[in-house]
């Protein structure tokens, strides 16, 4: 029975779905487009274009963390929408917060990519992964209380999906904590982390989440 807006409002998976691959796809084309080519007007010898190159690595390194970064996420939403059988509007403002998320990604990117060797800078991009995991696994909560996946869907495959954000999430937190002692170990760590977990997890602690 149909008794107010919100019993009418949010309810096609397939519209969350087209929106978050068009933020996705802006998002992962906003940080390449971070890598400039070197002016070249200084540039007179091959030497000096090699110094130039290398004076991109923060921002190459940092693309491929982003990159690597929402490739997951967009796999992690896409595999919990497989799951859904219908939303509402709830979920659906969930699903936008996590896009909102998303698309922040771009600036705490080149904020790291300016300012690699601060901490604050390493702190605001994990915050930033942190708060996709909190909603992506709230979003998955939120599913499941209310009826909302479908009629195949076990607990023992909700299970695994929230064990997974959980550790993928603790990891994040412990590449974060390691910015204390050197910002450049804590970005290294960080990439092999998601590497693990974009490839196929080969570390058998890693290979049950």
């Amino acid at each position: 029975m149909i008794r107010n807006y919100n019993d009418l409002a949010g309810r096609r998976l397939d519209r969350i779905a087209a929106l978050s691959d068009g933020v996705f796809a802006i998002a992962m084309t906003l940080i390449v487009l971070e890598i400039r080519v070197p002016d070249p007007g200084p540039i007179r010898s091959e030497q000096d274009l090699s110094n130039a190159l290398l004076t991109l690595g923060p921002r190459l390194i940092t693309y491929l963390l982003s990159f690597l970064t929402l490739g997951i996420f967009w796999n992690a939403q896409q595999t919990q929408l497989n799951l859904f059988a219908t939303a509402d509007r709830d979920l659906s403002w969930l699903q936008l917060a996590f896009l909102a998320t998303v698309a922040l990604m771009p600036f705490s990117t080149s904020l790291l990519a300016d300012f690699i060797t601060f901490r604050l800078a390493l702190v605001a991009y994990w915050a930033n992964i942190l708060l996709l995991g909190v909603i992506v696994y709230r979003a998955l909560i939120y599913a499941e209380r209310h009826g909302l996946l479908k009629k195949d869907t076990t607990m023992e495959m909700t299970r695994v999906i929230k064990r997974r954000i959980v550790a993928a999430q603790a990891l994040y937190a412990f590449g974060a904590l390691l910015s204390l002692a050197n910002p450049l170990w804590s970005i290294v760590f960080i990439v092999l982390v998601q590497l693990n977990f974009a490839i196929a997890p080969k570390i058998p602690i890693l290979s049950r989440v």
